[in-house]
């Protein structure tokens, strides 16, 4: 569908996140009807963050009243790869962690697209995989956010914001039970010019990023 929309000169793309679960409050339209019929999951494949649980209707049922985020493993793992191997997408984060909780996404994505989808599974290339993460949402969203030029890339004259990591160590540790968990083999992170993780080591009390705000035209 999106390859069709392109091709009729429409402005269309997409992105995904390298897990087969999603995350999205318990009490949203999603859930509304038959959804274990038109995804094809059950009860159990629901797991609470707060507890880690997998649900069950009446734990669904208290849920879905409470209100909170909750996971669903419910994305088939032949279409996260083919999704992530196609070199239209972008890769997303889309995390949202709260005292520590929350999906993987938000502090694994990139880290497990360069380990397990780089370097174990030889599904792209690094030089793909890095292109990814970086340039291509640069671009996309640079369109209705002039800063975004300066972003994605390695150039006299942009923003200083570098990963430096060992190819042959980066991957994933954040799991749905712990997904706040640190990513192994990266070894600095420079932000604005300045150093914020120092041989894989957090420095505290060091803020030097920025706002990145689009143009709003009316």
């Amino acid at each position: 569908m999106i390859a069709g929309a392109r091709l009729k000169g429409l402005d269309v793309t997409t992105e995904c996140y390298p897990y087969t679960a999603t995350q999205t409050n318990i009490e949203s339209a999603v859930y509304d009807g038959d959804w274990r019929g038109s995804w094809g999951i059950d009860y159990g494949d629901l797991q609470w963050i707060e507890t880690g649980e997998r649900l069950s209707a009446v734990t669904f049922a208290k849920y879905r009243k409470e209100g909170g985020l909750v996971i669903a493993h419910s994305i088939p793992g032949e279409v996260v790869t083919s999704t992530v191997a196609d070199p239209s997408v972008i890769i997303a984060s889309d995390g949202i962690l709260a005292e520590g909780k929350g999906h993987p996404r938000g502090s694994g994505s990139f880290a497990r697209l360069l380990g397990k989808y780089v370097r174990e599974d030889k599904m792209i290339s690094l030089n793909e995989g890095i292109r990814k993460i970086t340039l291509m949402p640069a671009k996309r969203l640079e369109q209705i956010c002039p800063m975004m030029k300066d972003k994605g890339r390695i150039r006299i004259g942009g923003d200083a914001d570098i990963t430096i990591f060992d190819p042959e160590e980066i991957l994933d540790q954040a799991t749905y039970e712990e997904p706040a968990r640190y990513s192994k083999g990266i070894i600095y992170v420079i932000v604005n010019g300045v150093i914020v993780v120092e041989d894989s080591r957090l420095l505290e009390n060091i803020f030097p990023g920025k706002g990145v705000r689009g143009v709003v035209r009316e």
